[in-house]
């Protein structure tokens, strides 16, 4: 049995490290084409940090060994003390219990109560687009998933500008989480400086906006069969219900987590439809036929399978979840090779999505990949949502949301982009830089 692997030398990481703040992406690469699918980075004291892209180590972490391996303090730690404590950022007996108790309210079943909300708020989005000029339709997007997450929460029409107020700040507060993350020797001047502690405020400030919103709810008594009457009927096993705190962490949470990453996806979506316009016409030809004004919108939406395969392809080159992280719990051994307690894991979901050795030209946009015949063939390679038990809660939300954005759009108007390589600026999410698009009636 193995028990050393390759490792990239301290002063290597030190010398990058520039590079490394502004994009991590290139240094993954390189050190991949080098090294192989397992990796070690030596980062001084902390000589415990291996990167991978092999598909049956990833599996193994987040599925049939999954127990072992907990969320960093990046999350449980680092991102918590801005979002608080839930299903994102926390571990072990914590996260089961409240994973099982939010689960219910994310079956599809329940989400066909959403899909009316949804529509509504992508439709009211979409009244914004600017026509027949090029312009950078990201904060457009940006702004629809956010709505799409308050209405889904709120189903209320006059909270836009607590919203604004609210993405502004997870925004921000986003940026200063990168800085720590990426220049972890620099954390004491952070502190010193006061930018840890203005982020903090920062993060209190938008709990008030959410609690306030709950009060208004609360005090109305009225039921709105929306994600928050969900929730705050959502109980323990002993039948008591989530905390005040509680329910604010996991909404602020779910504002955290379930807008930026569909945003991401639907530009990334976009910008690839729009340099692919036979594509771009095999998904009118699609969505033309269907009436997403039918009673049955869940039905309707499930005829719309190619432009399904659009994203997904989409979500196979641009992950907005484009790395996972874990720590383990106890030595182990993976894939033959020994590692000890406390290594951490950084699974490059961005890296395995293009790897040679599992997709035939992995550069390609491809949608047919994901049709049904050869679904199968990608599925123990391909990760966007993550795997096992901690899989994105809200990956068919999310699925319906970017399907009623892009069959809308496509179906009343055609897109073009004068951008020739899409430019990345991975943050948290991987997102890209700008989507650059001319909007013309069909």
């Amino acid at each position: 049995m193995r028990s050393e692997i390759p490792t990239v030398p301290w002063k290597e990481v030190l010398k990058k490290r520039k590079q490394i703040l502004k994009n991590p992406l290139p240094f993954h690469k390189e050190y991949f084409k080098i090294y192989g699918d397992t990796f070690r980075v030596n980062l001084g004291n902390r000589n415990n940090w291996v990167f991978t892209r092999n598909p049956e180590t990833i599996k193994y972490i987040l599925q049939t060994n999954q127990r072992n391996y907990h969320k960093s303090t990046l999350q449980t730690k680092d991102l918590a003390k801005y979002v608080g404590h839930g299903l994102l950022t926390s571990n072990g007996a914590s996260w089961r219990t409240h994973r099982r108790m939010i689960q219910p309210a994310f079956h599809k079943k329940k989400l066909v109560g959403l899909l009316e909300i949804m529509l509504k708020a992508v439709r009211s989005e979409l009244k914004n687009m600017k026509f027949d000029k090029e312009y950078n339709i990201f904060p457009m997007l940006g702004d629809l998933a956010f709505q799409v997450v308050a209405q889904s929460l709120f189903s209320a029409d006059d909270i836009r500008e607590s919203m604004q107020r609210l993405k502004h700040i997870t925004m921000s507060n986003q940026k200063m989480l990168i800085k720590e993350m990426r220049l972890p020797y620099l954390k004491w001047w952070f502190r010193l400086n006061g930018n840890i502690g203005k982020h903090l405020k920062m993060g209190q400030e938008a709990r008030a906006i959410l609690d306030t919103l709950l009060e208004r709810r609360l005090a109305s008594k009225v039921k709105k069969e929306d994600l928050l009457d969900m929730l705050l009927t959502a109980r323990y096993e002993d039948g008591t219900p989530m905390s005040r705190k509680q329910l604010l962490d996991e909404v602020l949470i779910l504002f955290v987590a379930g807008h930026e990453t569909t945003a991401n996806a639907l530009g990334f979506t976009l910008l690839l439809l729009a340099g692919h316009p036979e594509y771009q016409e095999k998904l009118f030809d699609e969505v033309k036929n269907v009436d997403l004004a039918e009673d049955d919108l869940m039905a309707q939406l499930e005829r719309l399978t190619f432009t399904k395969q659009c994203i997904e392809e989409a979500m196979r080159l641009y992950p907005p979840a484009y790395f996972f992280d874990r720590v383990s719990q106890t030595d182990d051994v993976v894939n033959g090779m020994s590692y000890k307690k406390g290594t951490v894991w950084l699974m490059s979901i961005y890296e395995l999505h293009r790897h040679e050795g599992f997709w035939k030209n992995p550069g390609d946009f491809m949608p047919e990949r994901f049709d049904a015949k050869n679904r199968k063939n990608v599925s123990d390679h391909y990760f966007p949502f993550g795997a096992g038990p901690r899989m994105c809660i809200g990956n068919n939300f999310a699925m319906y949301e970017m399907i009623m954005t892009v069959a809308i759009l496509l179906k009343e108007y055609k897109i073009t982009s004068s951008l020739k390589t899409i430019e990345l600026n991975p943050l948290i999410t991987l997102k890209p830089l700008a989507v650059p698009l001319k909007i013309q009636t069909r």
